[in-house]
């Protein structure tokens, strides 16, 4: 697991607490001084460092992560997300492997094999694979 990163936060007046949480996380992010995978310090960290409500911080992560910058893994914590482009690569890799899988079930079923035989002897040459390769 990477260090946690924690980002100099400085608070001045005339903007919400929130805002400036978020814009001074995001300035980091597209900086580089926050690298995707690195972990940010939590919700009850940032609140106690900078004498404010957990709740402000709290906001703030859950604009970031609906902007794309932060991704929230429940009982890990909270994450610098990786770059759109990869992202949008990931999802367009998923894609493909699903169209893959449906097309070769497909064509599985019209040789009279069932989803279930099809899974069997999938995980059955998964097996054999990994004993083989000293797994």
């Amino acid at each position: 697991m990477n260090a946690l990163a924690e980002p100099e936060l400085i608070l001045e007046g005339g903007t919400p607490i929130h805002r400036q949480i978020r814009d001074q996380i995001r300035a980091c992010i597209l900086a580089g001084r926050l690298r995707p995978g690195e972990q940010l310090p939590t919700l009850r960290a940032v609140a106690v460092g900078l004498a404010i409500n957990p709740n402000t911080v709290g906001r703030a992560y859950v604009q970031l992560e609906r902007e794309g910058f932060l991704t929230t893994e429940d009982g890990s914590g909270t994450f610098v997300a990786p770059p759109p482009s990869l992202r949008f690569a990931v999802t367009r890799r998923q894609v493909w492997l699903d169209r893959l899988c449906r097309r070769w079930l497909a064509r599985a079923e019209r040789c009279g094999f069932s989803p279930a035989e099809v899974i069997d002897t999938l995980l059955a040459h998964v097996q054999r694979s990994s004993m083989s390769c000293g797994r």
